[in-house]
């Protein structure tokens, strides 16, 4: 395992600037931080990248770090190597030293997560097996939750006779505006006992105002179910803040652990809420990882996660969010006076994130935006994604990372500028 510091995890010999050596970042330099350049570079350093492609596509999963993809290949040889001597003697006491870590990480306790293989296997067993509903009882979702998860609430109906109720979130979105569009559909549909809800959303990367939301569901008694898949590693994500009582989320996204990893997190008063996964009984009746059930796991994968946290925890959420944050300020700002091209980022940085969506004035359908994202790369070599599921109609995604250059985001910026020229 890496004891990751600040200076450890960029290049060596490479300058930070004034008072950036501790590994905590001081709140008052994290702004100032952001643009440093240098710094950045060291960071980038880090990674070993495709030059194939302006690559503005890192929401579908996170490249690993070099310490991180060192360590996990140090894992994997040792897994390899002593096959179940090893699984069988070792292994359930070092995942339950991870398990503790990543706990901490979140701010709960240990028998409050069970790992899975990524954030929709836990939301998965959490919609699946929420087992208060009764027929009659109403669900709820809205346009910008991940397509799976609203498939596995629609489900709900054949499960527990739940009726769905479908809402279209407010566009351009302000925070007060989300709060008030989730009060108003639950106070016209009295009946919701349980609500789904995507921290950041990954057709157009809004960041919503969790907390006050939960709250608000929780005042009406509803349950909240919470998917934090592109949260966690991005945003701050210390779970009570939340007020979600289960949650899913992955680390092979913004945390930079291996693909394979997520979490289940089922708050501990709340566990007996969720029923065990077809009545398998590895743990005791009461025992959080009831809940899920993934077979033989990757190992190596979930010993890696220890690394990727070191990593993170070098730089810090909050630098990391500031530093995302500038680099998607840096394209979507410039645009934001264009005629022609339609941004579906809002302005209050609040709500923003790494991801950033837009589409070409007037072009809404799945075909024109999944032009647009072929003219993106064929024309000017930058790699993004269409998205579609929103009520106003596709967009184009584009998502910057740590190890993003500010040149690349500014080429976007101009190309997007030349399109809507045409």
């Amino acid at each position: 395992m890496t004891n990751l510091t600040r200076r450890g995890v960029v290049a060596a010999g490479l300058a930070l600037g004034a008072g950036s050596g501790s590994v905590a970042a001081q709140p008052a330099a994290v702004g100032t931080q952001a643009a440093n350049e240098t710094y950045w570079a060291g960071i980038a350093a880090q990674y070993d990248l495709t030059s194939e492609v302006i690559q503005l596509e890192n929401g579908n999963w996170g490249v690993m770090s070099r310490p991180v993809l060192a360590a996990y290949e140090r894992h994997q040889a040792m897994v390899n190597r002593r096959n179940s001597y090893y699984s069988r003697r070792e292994y359930g006491a070092d995942l339950v030293r991870i398990r503790a870590r990543v706990a901490a990480n979140l701010g709960v306790a240990p028998e409050e997560i069970a790992f899975t293989r990524g954030a929709t296997e836990a939301l998965q067993a959490l919609i699946s097996g929420y087992n208060r509903l009764k027929p009659g009882d109403q669900v709820l979702i809205a346009d910008l939750d991940y397509d799976s998860m609203q498939s596995a609430m629609a489900w709900l109906k054949d499960r527990r006779g739940a009726e769905l109720v479908r809402i279209e979130l407010p566009e351009p979105a302000t925070r007060q505006g989300l709060i008030d569009a989730y009060a108003a559909a639950l106070d016209a549909n009295p009946k919701v006992r349980l609500m789904l809800l995507t921290q950041v959303s990954h057709r157009n990367g809004l960041h919503l105002p969790v907390a006050e939301i939960t709250a608000l569901a929780r005042a009406r008694g509803v349950d909240v179910i919470l998917d934090s898949a592109h949260a966690w590693g991005q945003v701050e994500t210390k779970l009570p803040a939340l007020g979600a009582d289960f949650v899913g989320l992955n680390g092979h996204k913004w945390i930079g652990a291996p693909i394979g990893v997520g979490v289940l997190y089922i708050a501990k008063a709340r566990i007996p809420d969720i029923d065990p996964f077809m009545g398998i009984d590895d743990h005791r009746p009461g025992d959080v990882r009831l809940r899920v059930h993934t077979g033989t796991s990757n190992m190596a994968a979930y010993l890696a996660m220890a690394d990727a946290l070191d990593f993170h925890e070098a730089l810090g959420t909050q630098a990391k969010a500031a530093r995302l944050t500038y680099l998607r300020r840096r394209w979507t700002e410039p645009l934001r006076s264009v005629q022609g091209v339609q941004l579906l980022t809002p302005e209050d940085d609040q709500l923003g994130s790494a991801l950033g969506a837009f589409r070409l004035a007037g072009r809404t359908t799945p075909a024109e935006n999944a032009e647009l994202a072929r003219i993106l790369l064929e024309r000017f070599g930058i790699f993004t994604v269409a998205r579609h599921g929103l009520a106003s109609g596709s967009c184009v995604r584009a998502t910057v990372s740590l190890f993003t250059r500010p040149a690349e985001v500014d080429r976007l910026a101009q190309a997007l500028q030349v399109l809507s020229r045409a």
